[in-house]
């Protein structure tokens, strides 16, 4: 049974958070491959007809392909906090839960993403829930600075607040998607080759 906490500012260890954020993210990156399973290549007849098939699969795998490496890339920037993150308050979680949200969102986001691409919610919704899904992250990151005396005991202030300009980076980069997919559609997901840049930027260096 999980302990009650009544004072406002009472803390709790990291552990039990990140494995809930890792199992989360593990169930999501699976649930992406649904797509390709369900999906009927229809009557075939020949190995021409079936590699005809497979290539008229190619919007699915790009947009798997494109989801399963942003998820990836997600997972790692929580690994990466949670390297620091020795304590959680009640907020942090929360926040947290936030991203998971739209975590658990990107297979659902993902197939309308490919199915209703001719559409402008269609084309939307898989920039949107990776928007979100990095908005919060970073708003967990920033509550933890925040409380870095208690939440980051073996960062300096200088390279909390610079870890938090690195990730500010992605939200960056993540708005620009959501602003250009409309018109490009998951091309605009090319814009994260550019995150390393950004984050040098915003580092200062």
């Amino acid at each position: 049974m999980i302990r009650q906490r009544s004072h406002p500012a009472a803390t709790q260890g990291a552990t039990r958070l990140e494995a809930f954020t890792d199992g989360v993210f593990a169930i999501a990156a699976t649930l992406l491959v649904l797509d390709l399973t369900t999906h009927s290549l229809g009557r075939i007849g020949s190995e021409a007809e079936m590699w005809t098939a497979l290539g008229g699969m190619w919007e699915l795998f790009l947009n798997f392909g494109l989801s399963f490496l942003l998820l990836c890339l997600l997972w790692m920037v929580h690994v990466q906090q949670f390297e620091h993150i020795a304590r959680v308050d009640a907020i942090l979680v929360w926040l947290n839960n936030g991203r998971l949200l739209f975590i658990v969102l990107v297979p659902f986001a993902t197939n309308l993403t490919t199915e209703y691409s001719e559409f402008l919610a269609g084309r939307l919704a898989m920039p949107l829930a990776f928007f979100f899904a990095i908005l919060f992250g970073w708003l967990q990151w920033q509550w933890a600075v925040r409380h870095r005396e208690v939440m980051l005991p073996d960062l300096s202030d200088a390279d909390a607040r610079s870890a938090g300009r690195a990730s500010l980076s992605a939200l960056v980069i993540g708005g620009l998607v959501v602003v250009l997919s409309p018109w490009i559609g998951s091309a605009a997901f090319l814009l994260f080759l550019f995150d390393g840049i950004l984050t040098r930027f915003l580092r200062g260096r």
